[in-house]
C-alpha cells in the first residue's frame, strides 16, 4: 500500500517533479516534464507500477527529514544499530536533461544501504529493456531512455526487471547514484553523468538560496511562507513560465472513491492569486513570465476561452483512465488529462481581468494588442454572463446560475472599466458599466438568502458555497456591508473540524450539485479563505486560530495537499497544491499586516480547482 500523501516530499528541477516517501523510495516521477507519462508510479499502484527506494534494507520510514534551509534539496537520516547514514535527494534546476541525485553519506559507524529501481514507462505500464553500458545502466522503452550511474563501487543484483545494488558506507564515506532521463535515439551516456555530484549539489543549494533571498516577507510566519513560495516555485515549467496546480494526478479527494483528478496542468483561475502572491513577495520576474503564459494561452477566440491548458500553453488535454493502475488506495479510476478543458465557465473571464488589470496596476507593460484582447472577452460577456455555466468547481452536474460565476463577470466589468480608465480607452465604458450594474443588481436580489441572511451557491437553491466568502476580496461587496458579515457567520454551516469544505458534504449516493459519489475533505483553500473573511470583518483572534490550525496540517516538511480530512486526520488530494500553499502566503499577509509590495484588495482574486 502507498505511504499516507503527507509522507511525501517534493523534488522538482523546474520542469519536472519526483515524490519521495518517509522510507526513501521515489514512487513518483514523469520524465521530462510534468504532464508526460510517469516512469515511477507505484505513488497509484504497486511496486511493479515503478519506484525508486534507496534506504537500509527491511528498514520502515526515516529517523528524520528535512529540507535544507531556503532550499528543496532533501536530507532524509537513518539511525541503525550499526551506525547513522544520511541520504541527500534533490534535482539540480533543468540546464540540460533531466536528472536525478541520490547522495549517500556515512555519519557514524557504518550502514548497508539497498538501492532498487524498478523502471515502468507510459504510466507506470511498460517495462523497459535494460543493459550495461560501461559504467552505466541503461533502460530503453519507445522514446525513453533513463540512464543510472554510481561514482563508486556497487554490487550489482538484478535484472531487467529491477536494478538493485547493495553497498556499505562508513562514517565520513559518501557514494552519489544518479538517474539521467534522454531521449531513446541519443547514443552513449548523457552528458550530465559526467559532472561530478558534490558540485551539482553545490550549485542547487546555491540556486535555491539566491532565489529565497529575494524573498520580501518578513512577518512571523516566515518559514511557512518561504516554504510555499519554493514550493510555487517547485510548480513551474521554466521554459514558459506556467505553474501547474499539483505534480500529481488522481490522489483522491475521497479514499476508495473517484474523485480523482490530474492536475498537471494551468488553471487560469489561479492567475490572480499567483500573480499577486509573487508580486508581493518580491518575484517581479516570475510574476511577468507567469502573465506572458496567460496572454499566449488565452489568444484566440474568447468563446474558446478554457478553464485549464497545459504547461506550454496546449489546449488539447484528453480525459483518459488507466485501468491497468489500481490507484491510490483502491481509489478509481485513475485518470490522465483532464475534460475540463470542454467546460463553459463564466468565472474565467473575471479571472484574466482581474490579472490583467493587476498587472497594469503594477507597472508591468502591457502589449498593445491585449488591449483588444480585453474588448473581445467583454463582447463576449456582454452576449453571454446571463447563461448558466458549470461554476468555480467546475462541476459534472448540470449548469446552473451560480453566484461565484456571476460575481466574477461583474469583476471583468469592473476590471475592464478600471483598465480603460488607466489607458484612457472609455469607448465603451458605458455599455460595460451598465452591465456591471445588472449584474450586482441581480446577484444582490437573486442570489441572497434572507431566512440564512447569507449569500448561496447558486440562484433559487438555499445552499452555502465557500466561494461566497471572497466578495469583500474581489471588490463586490466591503468587509462592513452587512450581508458580507451574515455569509461570514452562515459559513459556519460548512465547518468541519475546524476546517471549511467548499459546500455541504455529499452521501453515499450521487451529489446534486458535482454529480459525483462520495463524500470529500475540507478544502484547505476555503479554510484560508475564511481566515481572510474573518479578518477582514473584524474577528482577528478567530482568523489567526484558523490560519495556524492549517498550519498545523502541513506535513514534515511544510507541505500541504488539497484537503484535509479533520476526522481521518489525513491530508486528500493531489499534493503539494499550488493553490494551498499561494493561499497560505496570501493569508499570511494579510494577517501580519506586512505587504511590501501592496496592491488593491478588489484586484486579488483567488481561486481553485476540483477536478
Amino acid at each position: 500500500m502507498s505511504a499516507r500523501i503527507e509522507d511525501y516530499a517534493l523534488l522538482s528541477d523546474l520542469e519536472t517533479a519526483a515524490m519521495v516517501g518517509r522510507d526513501g523510495s521515489v514512487d513518483w516521477l514523469c520524465l521530462p516534464r510534468f504532464d508526460s507519462p510517469a516512469c515511477l508510479a507505484a505513488l497509484l499502484g504497486t511496486p511493479d507500477n515503478g519506484f525508486w527506494r534507496l534506504a537500509p534494507p527491511g528498514r520502515g520510514p526515516c529517523t528524520s527529514r528535512a529540507y535544507r534551509h531556503d532550499t528543496l534539496v532533501l536530507d532524509t537520516c537513518w539511525q541503525t544499530v550499526t551506525g547513522t547514514v544520511r541520504v541527500t535527494d534533490f534535482m539540480p534546476p533543468r540546464t540540460q536533461l533531466p536528472c536525478l541525485v541520490r547522495v549517500v553519506e556515512g555519519l557514524s559507524g557504518e550502514v548497508t544501504l539497498r538501492s532498487e529501481l524498478r523502471l515502468r514507462f507510459h504510466q507506470g505500464r511498460v517495462v523497459p529493456w535494460a543493459r550495461a553500458d560501461g559504467d552505466c545502466t541503461v533502460a530503453v522503452a519507445g522514446p525513453d531512455a533513463v540512464w543510472v550511474s554510481a561514482d563508486g563501487p556497487v554490487r550489482m543484483l538484478g535484472g531487467e526487471a529491477s536494478n538493485v545494488a547493495e553497498f556499505t558506507v562508513t562514517a565520513g564515506h559518501r557514494l552519489a547514484l544518479t538517474l539521467v532521463w534522454a531521449p531513446s535515439h541519443l547514443p552513449g551516456p548523457p552528458a550530465p553523468l559526467a559532472v561530478p555530484a558534490e558540485t551539482v549539489l553545490k550549485e542547487t543549494v546555491d540556486h535555491w538560496r539566491r532565489w529565497t533571498g529575494r524573498c520580501r516577507y518578513d512577518g512571523p510566519w516566515r518559514d511557512a511562507v518561504v516554504r510555499s513560495l519554493i514550493t510555487l516555485k517547485a510548480l513551474t515549467y521554466a521554459p514558459t513560465g506556467g505553474i501547474v496546480a499539483a505534480p500529481t494526478t488522481s490522489l483522491p479527494g475521497c479514499l476508495g472513491g473517484e474523485r480523482n483528478w490530474d492536475h498537471r496542468y494551468c488553471w487560469l483561475r489561479d492567475s490572480t492569486l499567483a500573480l499577486s502572491c509573487l508580486l508581493r513577495c518580491g518575484y517581479r520576474e516570475e510574476a511577468s513570465a507567469w502573465l506572458d503564459w496567460l496572454v499566449r494561452a488565452i489568444a484566440g477566440d474568447p468563446a474558446d476561452l478554457q478553464t485549464v491548458y497545459g504547461v506550454g500553453g496546449q489546449r488539447l488535454l484528453p480525459e483518459t483512465e488507466a485501468p491497468w493502475l489500481p490507484g491510490y488506495e483502491d481509489s478509481r479510476p485513475v485518470r490522465f488529462g483532464n475534460s475540463a478543458v470542454g467546460q463553459f465557465q463564466l468565472d474565467v473571464y473575471g479571472e484574466v481581468l482581474d490579472t490583467l488589470c493587476l498587472s497594469l496596476l503594477a507597472g508591468i507593460p502591457m502589449p498593445a494588442h491585449v488591449w483588444n484582447l480585453v474588448e473581445s472577452m467583454m463582447g463576449f460577456l456582454l452576449r453571454h454572463w446571463r447563461e448558466p455555466d458549470r461554476g468555480l468547481w467546475h462541476v459534472r452536474g448540470p449548469r446552473r446560475q451560480f453566484v461565484h460565476s456571476k460575481v466574477m463577470t461583474w469583476v471583468a466589468a469592473d476590471r475592464a472599466l478600471r483598465m480603460g480608465e488607466l489607458l484612457g480607452r472609455n469607448g465603451s465604458a458605458d455599455r460595460w458599466r451598465a452591465m456591471a450594474d445588472e449584474v450586482r443588481g441581480q446577484v444582490c436580489r437573486e442570489g441572497w438568502d434572507p431566512a440564512q441572511r447569507s449569500f448561496v451557491q447558486a440562484y433559487g437553491s438555499p445552499a452555502l458555497d465557500a466561494a461566497a466568502l471572497l466578495l469583500p476580496k474581489v471588490g463586490f461587496l466591503p468587509a462592513r456591508d452587512p450581508r458580507v458579515r451574515g455569509t461570514v457567520r452562515a459559513m459556519s454551516g460548512l465547518a468541519d473540524g475546524g476546517f471549511l469544505r467548499r459546500y455541504a458534504r455529499g452521501g453515499e449516493g450521487v451529489h446534486e450539485v458535482d454529480g459525483l459519489p462520495g463524500g470529500e475533505g475540507a478544502f484547505v483553500s476555503c479554510s484560508l479563505w475564511y481566515a481572510d473573511a474573518l479578518a477582514a470583518t473584524g474577528r482577528g483572534a478567530e482568523a489567526r486560530e484558523t490560519f495556524e490550525r492549517v498550519l498545523a496540517v502541513r506535513n514534515d516538511v511544510g507541505l500541504l495537499s488539497e484537503q484535509w480530512d479533520p476526522a481521518a486526520g489525513r491530508q486528500l488530494g493531489n499534493a503539494p497544491q499550488a493553490f494551498s500553499h499561494l493561499a497560505l502566503a496570501e493569508t499570511a499577509f494579510a494577517l501580519a499586516g506586512t505587504a511590501t509590495a501592496r496592491t488593491p484588495a478588489a484586484a486579488r482574486t483567488p481561486r481553485t480547482r476540483a477536478g
